[in-house]
């Protein structure tokens, strides 16, 4: 057996998620999918993290186990051609050791959301990042992201369906970063909860437009409840962007 680590980048749009469902497709449906007409062989995939219906990756860490010999550079190739023409892409195949796990070596987790803050309607960017057309202060923004640097419980930017067993979660990094009319808020923790990033982006762009103050963000928190929560930003925007492993283990080496 050899086990191969995956680097996939895929658009959210037209899947209900990375983990396989009963009422639609899935991006761990589709790659199973495409290993199983290479190789013969039902294979799982296992990924870093499990994005919701819409979100996307950029880089999201995965390994799959093999009878079959094959090099990397083969079974990438033999991936895309197979995976053509959902939007999803190996973009890096390696092999690593029989004890890497993708989901339960990670280290860390990042995610990226994009807001377009203008008034015009999106093209390009149309799927791929939240519109909000007031005026934000991302200053503001900010301000209100420290609030929640730390370990905490974060059971008010929980989904009521998360199914993790605590709600106590550390967050590293909470940046917010505006280029013209694009406003960035990159997250980093060793695990997230379920809808948390969307829920603290939702909160934080209501500071943004004046209807919190960055003390609220605090205030939020330590409700711990869920009915405190201001509002839960769309998937559109959010983007799976890396994740990090022990002594440089990483699908993307």
């Amino acid at each position: 057996m050899t086990r191969f680590a995956l680097t996939i980048e895929y658009d959210g749009r037209p899947f209900m998620g990375w983990q396989r469902q009963d009422h639609g497709p899935s991006v761990q449906q589709a790659v199973e999918e495409a290993v199983t007409r290479i190789t013969g062989e039902q294979a799982l995939v296992y990924a870093s993290g499990r994005t919701d219906a819409g979100v996307h990756a950029r880089a999201m860490p995965a390994h799959v186990e093999l009878t079959r010999e094959i090099t990397p550079f083969r079974l990438m190739e033999a991936l895309n051609a197979h995976l053509r023409p959902q939007p999803v892409a190996i973009v890096a195949c390696r092999v690593v050791p029989g004890d890497w796990h993708a989901r339960f070596s990670c280290l860390g987790r990042h995610y990226e959301y994009r807001i377009v803050n203008r008034r015009a309607p999106l093209t390009w960017d149309k799927g791929l990042a939240w519109q909000i057309g007031r005026p934000l202060d991302a200053d503001a923004m900010a301000e209100g992201a420290a609030r929640l640097i730390g370990r905490h419980d974060f059971t008010t930017f929980r989904s009521a369906h998360c199914q993790a067993d605590s709600p106590w979660r550390t967050l590293d990094r909470l940046d917010v970063e505006q280029s013209g009319d694009v406003i960035a808020i990159r997250a980093s923790a060793r695990s997230f909860l379920h809808h948390q990033v969307r829920s603290m982006v939702g909160c934080l762009a209501l500071v943004g437009q004046g209807n919190w103050a960055a003390d609220d963000m605090g205030r939020a928190l330590a409700a711990r409840d869920r009915a405190a929560l201001g509002l839960n930003a769309p998937p559109d925007g959010l983007f799976f962007v890396g994740a990090d492993y022990p002594e440089d283990v990483s699908p993307a080496d």
